[in-house]
């Protein structure tokens, strides 16, 4: 599986589709457990959704689907 840990995020373009694929993924698994749960896990530093709200993380979505579409 494609490692997404210390990448950076506001360079998606740069990204492989394997790469945008997991992050999407994860996004999405990080935004139930920020929505299922009162005190969700943290996160590493080195991940890219640390210290990611669900907000913004729709938002990183949104983007990623974007450049998936090319």
């Amino acid at each position: 599986m494609a490692d997404i840990k210390a990448k950076d995020i506001t360079k998606l373009e740069t990204w492989t589709p394997k790469e945008l694929r997991k992050l999407r993924m994860v996004a999405k698994n990080r935004i139930a457990s920020l929505s299922s749960s009162n005190d969700p896990k943290d996160l590493p530093k080195n991940h890219p959704l640390h210290d990611m709200e669900s907000g913004e993380i729709n938002e990183l979505l949104l983007r990623v689907a974007k450049v998936e579409k090319g």
